[in-house]
This record gives structure tokens, sequence and C-alpha cells, in this order.
């Protein structure tokens, strides 16, 4: 039986891990950062750890995604509070834009891609699919490119597609009202 000494610093180690990783750590990770080199006794701690924080913090979650990589985040409702006080986005602004034009796109290919946002979606593609955002199927010799189901998880989407298309076309359209609405007109009396 493993000492309790043993075990509090290997769940010291896996809370430091996710932490301060600022991404999904694969189980691969987390059972490097425990120590224990063991896939039963870190699953079991992380386990632990996941329940405390469920019952300690209301706006932290470590949740398991769906490719099994874990994640300490701040959960979705608390995103807008906090957004003033984070010190670096989840993503570059032009890599975010390419991830959102494809979210409101999807299905869509890597010519209309590249059309609309530029060559430099390439790198865009690149680093949204080692994150596992996006997917594509080959068409031919064309790629069609979707969002997954990390990508619904980790920004806090829950819905379909067509669900989260809607609330894309309905933010637009409230922020492209606000950008053309013309200052009231007013008229002195001579």
């Amino acid at each position: 039986m493993a000492r309790i000494e043993d075990l509090e610093e290997a769940t010291a180690r896996i809370e430091a891990a996710l932490y301060s990783a600022g991404r999904p750590l694969r189980i691969e990770d987390i059972i490097r950062a425990s120590g224990t080199e063991s896939r039963t006794k870190t699953s079991d701690l992380l386990n632990s750890i996941m329940k405390k924080t469920k019952s300690a913090f209301k706006a932290l979650e470590i949740v398991m995604l769906p490719d099994g990589s874990y994640v300490m985040q701040l959960k979705p409702e608390y995103s807008a509070t906090v957004k003033r006080y984070a010190s670096k986005p989840v993503l570059p602004n032009a890599t975010l834009k390419t991830l959102s034009y494809i979210a409101y796109m999807q299905p869509i290919s890597s010519k209309q891609l590249v059309e609309t946002r530029g060559s430099g979606v390439y790198a865009h593609l690149k680093e949204l699919r080692q994150l596992d955002y996006i997917g594509h199927q080959n068409v031919g010799r064309m790629k069609i490119y979707t969002t997954t189901e990390k990508f619904q998880k980790y920004f806090g989407i829950q819905g379909d597609v067509e669900d989260l298309k809607q609330r894309l076309f309905s933010k637009i359209r409230k922020t492209a009202s606000r950008q053309t609405a013309a200052p009231p007109i007013t008229t002195e009396a001579n």
C-alpha cells in the first residue's frame, strides 16, 4: 500500500500540472507529472481531485474532453465575467476568427477559407487541428472542415451545429446593428 505522504505528493503534482498547463493534458502527461508510473493509481487520484474540485469551487472545473485529455478550466458561464482579467487568450485573434468562421460556415472547404481569410489560414488550420478543435474529411483533392466535439465542450457550447450557427448569427446581427446605428437626428427651431 502506498504511503499517504506519497499519495498527497502525487495529488499535489497532478493539481500543479493541470493548473499550470493552461491546455488539456493527456493521461500519459498526468501519469508522468504524478510520479506514480501507474495509470490506475493516477486515474484514481485524478477522479478524487475532480470530485474535490467540483465540491470546493463554484467557477472552476476539471473535465475530461472527448479525446480523453483532461483540463482544469473556468466553467463556461463565468468566461464573460473574467474576460478583462485574463492575461492571455486561448488562441491568437486571427486563429480565433478562423475558428469562428469554420464554426459558422461548416462544413467549409480549405479553398473557401483561403479565399475569405487569406493564406495565413493554413497556419491557423494546423494549430486548430493540433488542438483538436476542428477535423476534416477529404473529398477528392479538397479538404472539408468542421468543428469537433472537443471544440464544443471546451468552449461550453451545447446543442447541435445548427443551434450553434443560429446563436453565432444572432450575435453577429446584434454587433452589426450596433455598429451601423446612426446617431439620432436633432432639429433646432430657428
